[in-house]
């Protein structure tokens, strides 16, 4: 059984004001469906345990059985009740305000990315429908024109909507083995990607955060639901890191991709949101 009392916190640590969660309808976030609820308890609980109490100025014993912070410790250090944070946590019908959901994210100490993911799981529903990406015929004419650098626009969960020859040559297997091909099931279940990314795992570890970010958003989209089930069934990596709950958002960078002759080249990528269409995201090479 764990220990979970504060016995341990020792006489150096401060007490802090109490957050006092005020009712819905005020400045507390609404209309939280219970799928959402959940979603939130598990990042809370999952960036919990990551945190050592070491790093946030908690006595750490080498006896201690639970991992990471104690949920009261994290109550303690983001100002709000231990009971309270334990409904959150527990998926209960409570309604964290933004200011506690701030004193959470700084508790935990997460990153920009994680932030704002807590606070749009917290309370920005989405309707439990399944979205199309429907693409504007514009865009697919500028990845076109791009045409010597590869380029491609994937939708919200990450379906390749458009892309030129280039890209096909560069990322091949992505663009034909499926007459809807989609980037993620490409990354996990086709053997081609490991062969084309030599970087596989962190490649692949990048876009499950990024599409664990956009599912956490549409908890009610059973097409983000269908390809988690159909990634965790078919990738024992994709399963493993589901759980460890990182999330991210579109970047650039450099990338190292193994060309059909063996030849490694390193190409500078960058992404943009395609105008009126934020789930979509346009994404282009360049060989450097």
């Amino acid at each position: 059984m764990h220990d979970d009392s504060l016995g341990g916190l020792g006489p150096g640590i401060q007490s802090r004001r109490i957050l006092v969660p005020r009712p819905p309808g005020r400045d507390g976030l609404r209309d939280v469906t219970e799928q959402q609820r959940r979603e939130l308890g598990t990042f809370l609980r999952a960036r919990r345990e990551r945190v050592r109490p070491t790093e946030v100025g908690l006595p750490g014993s080498p006896r201690r059985r639970t991992p990471g912070l104690r949920r009261e410790e994290l109550a303690m250090l983001a100002g709000i009740s231990a009971t309270w944070y334990t409904f959150l946590e527990q998926g209960r019908d409570v309604h964290p305000s933004r200011q506690v959901l701030e004193a959470l994210a700084r508790a935990l100490e997460l990153g920009d990315a994680e932030r704002a993911h807590l606070i749009a799981i917290a309370g920005q529903p989405h309707a439990a429908t399944t979205s199309v990406d429907v693409l504007d015929p514009e865009v697919a004419r500028v990845v076109d024109l791009l045409g010597p650098a590869p380029t491609y626009v994937t939708g919200a969960r990450f379906d390749l909507l458009a892309w030129n020859t280039a890209a096909a040559d560069l990322f091949r297997g992505a663009l034909t083995h499926d007459e809807h091909p989609n980037l993620v099931r490409w990354m996990f279940l086709a053997a081609d990607a490991r062969e084309v990314l030599p970087d596989w795992t962190d490649v692949a570890q990048g876009l499950l955060g990024r599409f664990r970010a956009r599912a956490g958003r549409r908890p009610g989209d059973a097409a983000f639901t269908q390809l988690e089930d159909e990634l965790r069934r078919g990738s024992p990596e994709a399963d493993e890191w589901w759980t460890r709950y990182d999330v991210g958002t579109e970047r650039g960078g450099i990338k190292r991709v193994r060309r059909a002759d063996g030849q490694l080249q390193h190409l500078a990528y960058t992404s943009f949101e395609v105008a009126d269409r934020p789930d979509q995201t346009m994404t282009t090479y360049r060989l450097l």
